[in-house]
């Protein structure tokens, strides 16, 4: 169910403010840091999950002071609605992986089905192996055992969005981390 800018704008207004923009900058330092002790040295690929990765990875990838490989794959469970789906593959990357340590980039790790057939699909092409990296972890004990590598924040079980995160196609580009109302959530 589509909504107009007015009713994404009320939905912001009545949200509650989770991780302000300095929680999140800091999130990506620490990830960052994290992140070039594990892979500076192995010439990675580094494959940004759209459309949600796309701003933690903006923020993310100059913070990578070593040379990388970078591409992008979109896979997508929720088609802008609330609750996820079937896994639909609208892009898948260019880059060969054979043989290559992987990077994935994304927003979210909610219930894992689509970052954990990210990677599968990773292994499957031959990565030797594949890390994964998300700004946020939802806290909750349904969907798949899967667990990021790196993770920046945390929040409750709440429906999230703001920097990549989308609220039914919306909100992605709020500068920090809000959970949706009750009384929106859904």
């Amino acid at each position: 169910m589509s909504i107009t800018a007015e009713q994404a704008a009320e939905v912001w207004r009545a949200a509650d403010l989770l991780h302000d923009q300095a929680a999140v900058e800091a999130a990506l330092d620490r990830l960052a840091t994290a992140i070039r002790v594990a892979l500076a040295d192995r010439d990675p690929v580094v494959l940004v999950a759209m459309n949600g990765g796309l701003i933690p990875a903006g923020g993310l990838l100059p913070r990578l002071a070593f040379p990388l490989r970078l591409d992008y794959l979109h896979a997508t469970r929720y088609r802008e609605q609330t609750r996820g789906g079937a896994l639909d593959w609208k892009r898948h990357h260019d880059t060969p992986l054979a043989g290559r340590d992987v990077l994935v980039i994304d927003d979210i790790l909610d219930e894992g089905y689509t970052l954990a057939a990210i990677a599968a699909q990773c292994r499957a092409e031959g990565a030797r192996r594949v890390w994964t990296a998300v700004l946020v972890e939802k806290l909750h004990g349904r969907g798949v055992d899967f667990a990021a590598d790196f993770v920046g924040l945390t929040v409750p079980d709440r429906y999230v969005f703001g920097y990549g995160m989308d609220y039914k196609g919306y909100l992605r580009n709020a500068p920090g981390i809000y959970a949706v109302a009750e009384r929106h959530d859904g």
